[in-house]
This record gives C-alpha cells, structure tokens and sequence, in this order.
C-alpha cells in the first residue's frame, strides 16, 4: 500500500494526450520562452532618459519581454550600470556587494559610452540578462566554484549550501559570487556582476554567452572592457573593495583538526612542530574546545583554562583560533541564549516566533545579522571572548547549515529585521547569500573592538561577493583524494578572480584519510598558496605532517620552509591586493592574456612574477610533466630543496623576487635579517622588484609608516648593478645584509653580498662560463633528484575508514554520462555526471550512499561494503560501448553481479543491470540459499531541495507527485509507478528518468534526507538458487524540461 503524507498529491489520467499535456505543465519548470515566444531585439546605447518604451512597464506587471537596458556610468571610468527600466532602477534593492552601497546609485559626471550592452527579459518577476561576446572568449570568476578553471559549458546556483564532500558538478557549494570575469580573444576582459543577493542562476553553457537569471530587480554591472584581466580585478576593488591587510602571521602555516580535544593536545602539537623543525604560525579549536558546543563557552574539564593555555602557546610563537557557529543552544541559564533573547536578536518565523533548528548543541536560534542591532550584540561578545587570548576567530556553518531539513538550511520564508540601508525586513530568500557575510563582518567588527592595535584574523566558511573586506575563507569540507588535489588550485584561482585573494583548501583533505604520497604532494603546493592550512576531520588518520613517515615528513618540512623564505614576497602581494584589488594567486594566463593555450591551465599559478608548476597526478612528479610556460625569460630556481614531490619554480624575466631567512615561525624574523634579492633579467638586462615592511600587525601603515623599496637592476657592459630605485614611507631602513643572485637559467645562478640600500655591483660570465654553469647546474640537479626517494606511494590499511578513496576510481565516459565507480567499496558508484547539462546527480559520502545495492531488507545489508572484482571491462573504442562488469561476495556462496553500461547504440541511457547469483550454495539446503532481497538503493543529490518533486504515474493510472516534506514514502501494489519514475528539478529545468521492468520490482520507496533523496527499488525477497536467481534491470535518463 501507499503512505501517503500530506504532500502526495494524485489525479487520474483522463487519456494519453491528456495525461501527457498535463505532466508538462505540472512538472516542467514553465519557461518565459513557453508563455510569450520572443526574440531579444538589437540594442542601442543612451545614456540619457531611456526611451518611452524601455520605461514604459512597472516592477510586478511587467510580464512581457524587454529588449534594451537603461544605463548609467558609475564609479570610474568603464564601468556602467544597467537596469531593465527607470522603474526598476528605483526597485532594486540596496547593494550588499559595493563596499559603499551609494556608489552604485550615484552617476559619474564622464559620460562615456559602453562598449557592451546586456540585453535582458523580464517575465513575472524573473530577470534574465544575457550578454553575447566575441567567439574566442573564455569565462571565469563564478566565486567558489568545483569544476574546471575555464568555465564555459558551466551553470552554476548561487544558494550558499554546506557541501560536505562537493564534486567537479556540484552547482552550489558555500559561497556566492554572481560575477563572471570574460577574457576576449584580444587579450582584454570584461567583467559582470549581476548585483543581487538572491538566488540567481549563471549560466554558462553556450558558448560566448553569459546569462543571468534571477527575481527582479537588480542591476547589472559591467567594468570594461580593459587592456587586461588585471585591470579588472583592479576596476572591481573599486566597487566590493579590497581584501584587509592582514596580520603577518597569518600568512604562515596553520594546523587544524576537529579532534584536539584538550589542551594537552593542541600543545603537544605544537611542541611537535617546534622539535621536528616544521614551521608552523597557528594551531586551529573545532568545536571540541565548547562546553557542549554552546559557543562562546570553554569545555571545564578539557580547557579548564583557556588563557593559560594561550600564553603557552604564545611563549613557543604560535597563535590560536578558536571556532563559532551562529547556531545558539536554546537553553534558558545560558548566557548567550538569555542575552539575545533579551536583545530580541533572534532570526524569526513567519509567525513571528522565534525559529529553532538543530545544529551541533541541538535545538537552536539564530542571530539576525541583518539587524545592526544583533551585529553590535555578536560584536560585544567577541570583543569579551578575545580576553580569553584568542588571536582569530572561525565562522563555520554560517550558510547557516541547518540539520535533519531537505534544504540544509531554514525556510525561505523565515524573516530578517533588516536595516532600512541593506534591504529592510525581508523573508530569508533574500538574505539567504549574505548571512555568512554579515556573520563575518560582526565577528570582524568585535576584534577590532577588542584592541585597536591588531588587525582581525577571521575565516568564514559562507560569504557573498566583498566577504574579502572582513574574513579570509577556505574551500569547504573537501575529500582526501587526488581528484580534490587537483581542483583545489581552480579554486583558490577562481576566488581570488572574483575578488577573493585570501583563500586555500583544507591541505590534505578534510574527509577521509590521505596517502603519504597524497599528503606531501598536496603539502607541496598548499604551501604556497595565499591561506595555507592543513585540517582533516575527527575519526580519520592524523593528518599531521608527521603522520604520513619520513620522506613524507621531510617534504612538508621542506614545503613550509619554502613558504616561509618567501613570506616577504607574499606579505608584499597582500599590500599590493589590499591597495589595488590584484589577486594574490593569479593565473597562468595574466602573463600573457593574449595567448589561448595558456586559458586552461590548472596546475600552474602565479605569486606575481613567481610561477609555481605543480603536478597533481599520483604517479609522475612535477619535474616530470611538461609545463607550459608563457612567452619571454622563465628562470629555473630553488633553494637547494628541489624534491620529487615538490612544484618546480620559475621566475619570470625582468622580476626581483625578494626573500627572506628559513624562519620556524614569523614572530622568530626581524627586520635586520638578511635579506636577499634573485634577479631574473629580462631579454633587455634589466629587473625590477618591490618590498614592503611594516610591522607586521596594527594600522601605523595607514599613517605612513612603513618601507616600500622599489629595486632595480641593471646590465650595462657586463657588469649587472642592483639599487634602491625609489621608497615610499617614513620607515628608515634596516641596517641589514643584502645577497643577490642572478639567476642564469637552469637553475644556476652568480651571487654577491653588500649591504641593503647601497648599490651593489656584479660581473656577468661569458656566454660559454654561463653554458658550462648551466649544464653544471642541470647535471646536480638531476643528479639530487635521482638520488632522492621520493615518497612512496602506500594506500593507508584497508581497516582505516575513509583510506580507499585515495585509490583512482574507474571512469565510464560515453555520449552523454561520466560515471566514476569503486570496485573496492562495494562496487558503488561514486558520481554521476550529465555531459550535456554538466550536472551531478548522486551523493557521494566516503564509504556510505551513491549508487549502492544491498541483498536484503535490511538498511546496509551485505553487499554495499564488499569488494568487488572487475570480472569484464569494455571501452566504446572496441564497439561494445563503455561498460563494466563487477562481482561482489556476499556470503552464503552468494555473488552479487553488477553490469554497469554506457551503450552506444543509445548513449543517453545509463543501464544498471544487477543480479544476486547463487555460485556454491550447500546440496543440505536443496540448493537454495537463504532468504534474500535486492534492493537498490541510490542517493541522488537535491540541486534545488525547494524546487523538485519525485513525480509518476502509478499502475492504477493515478499520476502521483511526491513531495520533499513528505518524510519516507513507499509505493506498491497498484501505486507501483508503471515501469517510470522521474526527479524532477523545476528550477534547473531537468528531469532524471529512472525506468524499470515492474515484474522485477516488487516495491519502491522514496526516502527525502538532507539536501538528498533515496529512489530505491526492491525486489522480491525469497531464496535463490542457480536456476532462479533474483534481477533487477533498470536505466537512467535525463531530460530537459525547459
């Protein structure tokens, strides 16, 4: 029988065609393009009162199609506004974006025209932009994004959404940043930012389009197009604002873990770094530290006193940073809960009460950031909590992430007491994207209150375009696996390409367990990324850099020895992003936008003229690969560290690369080290380099004091001069040692040693003492490397949770899927992709959901934890279509065979063809085994929770919706959907098909989880023997719907 609940809705098919028109309009998405065909009309540019035309509809009735956008120049030169009408230039909302909301509404005198102009439709109260360029250009930006760097063919949904465990196709992780930044095949770019906190759809997809679709009104803003994607980053600072300078030790190395759980624990960390040499600047407390997880409280037993722990650590030069969540324990005594409530700061239901959901502490509220009031309430307790010695702050969980919810986080229709200047009283729809924002800035706000001699240190997890202003952020609960080493460098690009630069992945993964090769490679590259922090969540293998053996210690050791010579190189490029808006981390492509093969590149990156070449492949090193270099002089060097498991470095032609002692930590520098200076003359002999010094922490630099040296050399009849060419600041120089070495190529390079300031002389070799230096210098280096082991490649024991998947999963790609399945966790499979829509359906944790399969009743039953063997392997260049056979024990001399395949003769179609085998069962049972069921069970992951229904029609011809509040539904007998049922995503406009054989499947269930679902089909449940084994049959299909 059916349970129904009170979201399951039938209606009886009157005839085919009937039944037919009516699941199009129940189900499908209705699109303006199906309510009023229409054609976006040729623009033209005013900059002037709009025509009467383009005025003529008002916001909410403005149901027909517009063509042209009205403009106005704002900001500076190149950058303009755009807006459907008048009328909704007056409606749209307040910017949260614009680090000052007025600039965005107040007109420049210079009355420049706009080389590109959107043009948009409006239906209800949907805006869609669309923006047509040149054919040749490329796209990126999209903020937090997975996936590859160059994002055409790409839609993603800017919904901030706690995406533990994120794949290559997931549309929505933490953060929104509704930006595109559109390199044109000349070499110069545009950038557009759609100005709207609510849920907008970017879509990607057609080449050289950018479209944007969101609820009405909200302008867009175009910056360009200019020379150069530098200039954009730099036109965009102009608007969100730059990133804030941060404090230099956190630019150092930080180790975290939810896990040290006492302050025994964190210390002897610490103690650990100090006595193996590993440089380290910070130790990180999850929410171990909270008595109960109520935030702002320490556990008594376990951190009986904070303080004194602090200053501990403070003796050995390393800082602490403590996590809260705005989750607050409703509970009446405690203090924050009875403080808030009676500041009435709580985020409320529609009802007007106070609404509750449940995070770590249980049943909980949630502070109402958009009411200056609540913010100035978390501000003054920050500023109390910062007594305790806390030197930074974590924001996690703040998209808010909300438990046991189908949408990971609380009702659209909650409501935020806005301040009148950022929006008003609004439902939570529309603040939904800013909320970790507004988390941050009141966190950010209360350190600043605590002492205005330091410059806060905040990391939130959720943000929204200009989050940089207040907090360094961090690319979520990502997996220990080689995939996820990869995509970490896209990312971190990326964010720092829509206004980002202070960002890095959890080194080593968060979820699972890493491999000793793994953890180094990713220590490698991690390390020299603009946050460097290794986490890794409670119940896996420690994720020190200790943790992995010898060779793998000793490459962290050497990778954050590296980090740390290049601090004042790096603590330089945050000046510099915090005063133009440049990136940090910059692509490969900024030196050279003009050339396309550098667009796509994923494993390089730039610090300024510094390039880092990694590799992300198990199995060949980054000296090993072939790394594409832009045009001109590309320098070779190391500090005699050079390691398998290292990225190769290059200097680029015409730069001076200021470096600094192999320090254990920053607090144990002074300005009167040594400093040095490696020259990599151009084709012309000349370099030139930048330092800035201050005193690492506080706002004197904002008065002037500091030293900013500009250095140049010079090659004038072989003899290369190094100077001070000019300084900027009141800072009178160190009196300090000067090394400069030039860099000849292949890694050799001259050197001398003078004093900083004085000009410094020396002799360029001959052309033939340059060869044999270079060969001399490429010999030793192959020779090092040759004699160096590299660390070796061993999976941890297969008893360690998480451990397998740092094993290479198998790829099935034909037509229009990408499949990745495990053989080793129960032959699951892991991901699944649409081509076409570029969309990933299933849910994957380490060991638990995707597709599995069990072989009885009960949930997790044998069969999903087995490993499998590979029993037949087709590829589609054989004819066969990609497809794989796999075969699993389950006990009781029972196999369960999966035959998993892409065909060719109809690639849209993903068949699962699974089959519980009887191989050896006992002549004492009459051959039959013991009682079994087949029972599929896939996760499929809700793109849109709100927006989506499992929708069919049953055998008794009843069409059934099924709803995600609905709870646990299950359909059998003549409620048994008729051979097909469907997810159905009105919102992306697709549809994921699943169609079986019904004389197979004795029942379905459906089972709405956390942003997830469960389709399950069972069989059956009786003996098997090997004349009548069990089978279930079945394919997925997507469709579009819109």
């Amino acid at each position: 029988m059916l349970a129904t609940g009170p979201h399951l809705r039938s209606h009886k098919a009157a005839s085919p065609l009937l039944a037919s028109h009516f699941r199009v309009h129940s189900y499908q998405r209705e699109s303006p393009d199906r309510r009023r065909p229409s054609r976006l009309r040729p623009l033209r540019c005013f900059s002037g009162s709009p025509p009467p035309e383009a005025a003529a509809g008002v916001l909410g009735a403005m149901a027909a199609a517009v063509g042209e956008m009205v403009w106005v120049p704002i900001l500076g030169k190149g950058v303009f506004r755009f807006d459907t009408s008048v009328d909704a230039r007056a409606a749209a909302g307040p910017s949260l974006s614009f680090a000052d909301p007025r600039q965005r509404e107040v007109p420049r005198e210079e009355r420049d025209i706009p080389v590109v102009v959107p043009a948009c439709e409006v239906s209800g109260n949907v805006q869609k932009v669309v923006i047509k360029l040149p054919s040749g250009t490329s796209f990126y930006g999209t903020g937090e994004a997975s996936g590859p760097f160059e994002r055409t063919g790409k839609r993603i949904f800017t919904w901030n959404t706690d995406a533990w465990g994120f794949g290559p196709g997931t549309t929505s992780l933490y953060q929104s940043h509704p930006w595109v930044l559109a390199v044109l095949p000349d070499g110069k770019a545009l950038g557009v930012l759609a100005d709207t906190t609510c849920r907008c759809e970017i879509d990607l997809r057609q080449e050289c389009t950018i479209k944007f679709c969101a609820p009405s009104a909200y302008p867009v803003i175009t910056f360009g197009p200019f020379n150069s994607p530098a200039q954009v980053m730099t036109s965009l600072s102009l608007a969100i604002g730059t990133v804030s300078m941060p404090p230099k030790w956190s630019l150092g190395y930080h180790q975290c873990r939810w896990s040290y759980d006492s302050c025994e624990k964190v210390l002897k960390v610490v103690r650990t770094f100090r006595e193996k040499g590993i440089p380290c600047d910070v130790v990180w407390m999850d929410i171990d530290y909270m008595d109960g997880f109520r935030c702002f409280t320490f556990d008594g037993n376990r951190f009986p006193d904070p303080k004194s722990m602090v200053d501990d650590l403070h003796s050995t030069g390393c800082k602490s940073i403590w996590m809260l969540d705005p989750g607050i324990k409703k509970e009446k005594g405690y203090f924050v809960f009875e403080s808030g409530s009676e500041n009435d700061v709580w985020i409320r239901k529609a009802d007007g009460s106070p609404f509750i959901g449940e995070v770590w502490p249980g049943d909980c509220v949630f502070p109402d950031f958009t009411c200056g009031r609540t913010r100035t309430w978390w501000a003054s307790l920050v500023r109390d909590f910062i007594a305790n010695g806390v030197d930074g702050i974590w924001n996690d969980m703040n998209e808010p992430a909300v438990f046991k919810t189908t949408t990971k986080t609380m009702p659209e229709s909650n409501i935020h007491r806005g301040d009148a200047n950022i929006g008003g009283v609004q439902n939570h729809s529309y603040y939904h994207n800013v909320y970790g924002m507004l988390m941050a800035r009141s966190t950010y706000e209360g350190m600043a209150m605590s002492n205005t001699d330091k410059r806060p240190f905040v990391l939130t997890r959720a943000g929204f375009i200009g989050s940089q202003r207040y907090a360094a952020t961090w690319t979520g609960d990502n997996l220990s696996t080689w995939e996820h080493l990869h995509m970490s460098i896209p990312m971190v690009l990326q964010l720092g390409l829509s206004g980002q630069p202070l960002s890095g992945p959890d080194i080593g993964g968060f979820a699972g367990n890493a491999t000793p090769r793994l953890f180094g490679r990713w220590m490698g590259v991690g390390s020299l990324f603009p946050f460097s922090r290794g986490h890794s969540e409670t119940g896996s293998v420690d994720h020190e850099p200790w943790s992995f053996g010898e060779e793998c210690e000793e490459v962290c050791r050497l990778a954050l020895l590296r980090r740390y010579r290049l601090l004042p190189h790096i603590y330089t490029l945050f000046y510099l992003s915090h005063k133009k808006g440049a990136p940090v981390a910059a692509p490969l492509f900024f030196a050279d936008p003009q050339d396309p093969e550098l667009r796509k590149i994923e494993t390089s990156f730039l610090l300024g003229p510094l390039l880092v070449c990694a590799s992300t492949l198990p199995n060949k090193g980054a000296h090993e690969c072939a790394h594409k270099l832009p045009k001109g002089v590309w320098s070779p060097f190391d500090f005699e560290d050079s390691h398998p498991d290292l990225p190769v470095m290059y200097l680029q032609g015409g730069a001076i690369l200021p470096v600094g002692l192999p320090i254990k930590h920053v607090g144990e520098g002074s300005l009167e080290d040594d400093l040095s200076l490696i020259v990599s003359l151009d084709e012309n002999g000349r370099a030139e380099g930048v330092l800035f010094e201050d005193a690492g922490d506080g706002y004197d630099f904002t008065q002037g004091r500091y030293l900013l040296t500009y250095y140049v050399a010079e090659v004038c009849s072989a003899v290369v001069s190094v100077k001070v060419r000019k300084t900027e600041g009141s800072w009178m120089r160190p009196k300090r040692n000067l090394n400069i070495s030039i860099l000849l190529g292949g890694g050799a390079m001259i050197s001398s040693r003078g004093v900083d300031g004085e000009e410094l002389h020396l002799t360029m070799p001959s052309d033939s003492e340059v060869s044999s230096l270079v060969a001399t210098s490429e010999l030793e280096l192959k020779k090092r490397l040759e004699m160096i082991r590299p660390i070796p490649d061993i999976d941890e024991p297969s008893g360690q949770e998480g451990a397998e998947l740092s094993k290479i999963p198998i790829d099935l790609k034909s037509g229009d899927w990408l499949l990745k399945v495990v053989p080793w966790i129960g032959g699951r499979i892991i991901s699944m992709t649409h081509l076409p829509t570029d969309s990933q359906w299933l849910h994957s944790r380490i060991e638990i959901n995707g597709y599995e399969e069990y072989s009885g009743t009960e949930y997790r039953s044998a069969g999903c934890t087995e490993e499998y063997k590979v029993i037949r392997r087709y590829l589609e260049q054989s004819g066969e279509g990609e497809s794989v056979c796999l075969e699993g024990d389950i006990g009781g001399g029972l196999l369960l065979q999966r035959h998993i395949s892409i065909m060719q003769d109809n690639p849209k179609i993903v068949q699962i063809d699974s089959t519980i085998l009887a191989r050896s069962v006992g002549a004492g049972s009459g051959g039959f085994s013991r009682l079994v069921c087949l029972r599929v069970h896939p996760t499929f992951t809700l793109l849109h929770p709100t927006e989506v229904v499992v929708a069919f029609t049953a055998i008794s011809g009843l069409e059934q919706e099924i709803f995600p509040d609905s709870g646990e539904v299950t359909l059998e007998g003549d409620l048994l959907p008729n051979g097909e049922w469907m997810l159905v995503d009105k919102c992306a406009g697709l549809s994921l098909v699943n169609r079986f054989d019904p004389s197979m499947v004795r029942k379905c269930s459906v089972h709405w989880g956390t942003g997830d679902i469960n389709m399950e089909l069972w069989s059956e449940e009786r003996p098997v023997s090997k004349d009548t084994p069990l089978r279930i049959c079945h394919q997925y299909e997507l469709r579009q719907t819109c």
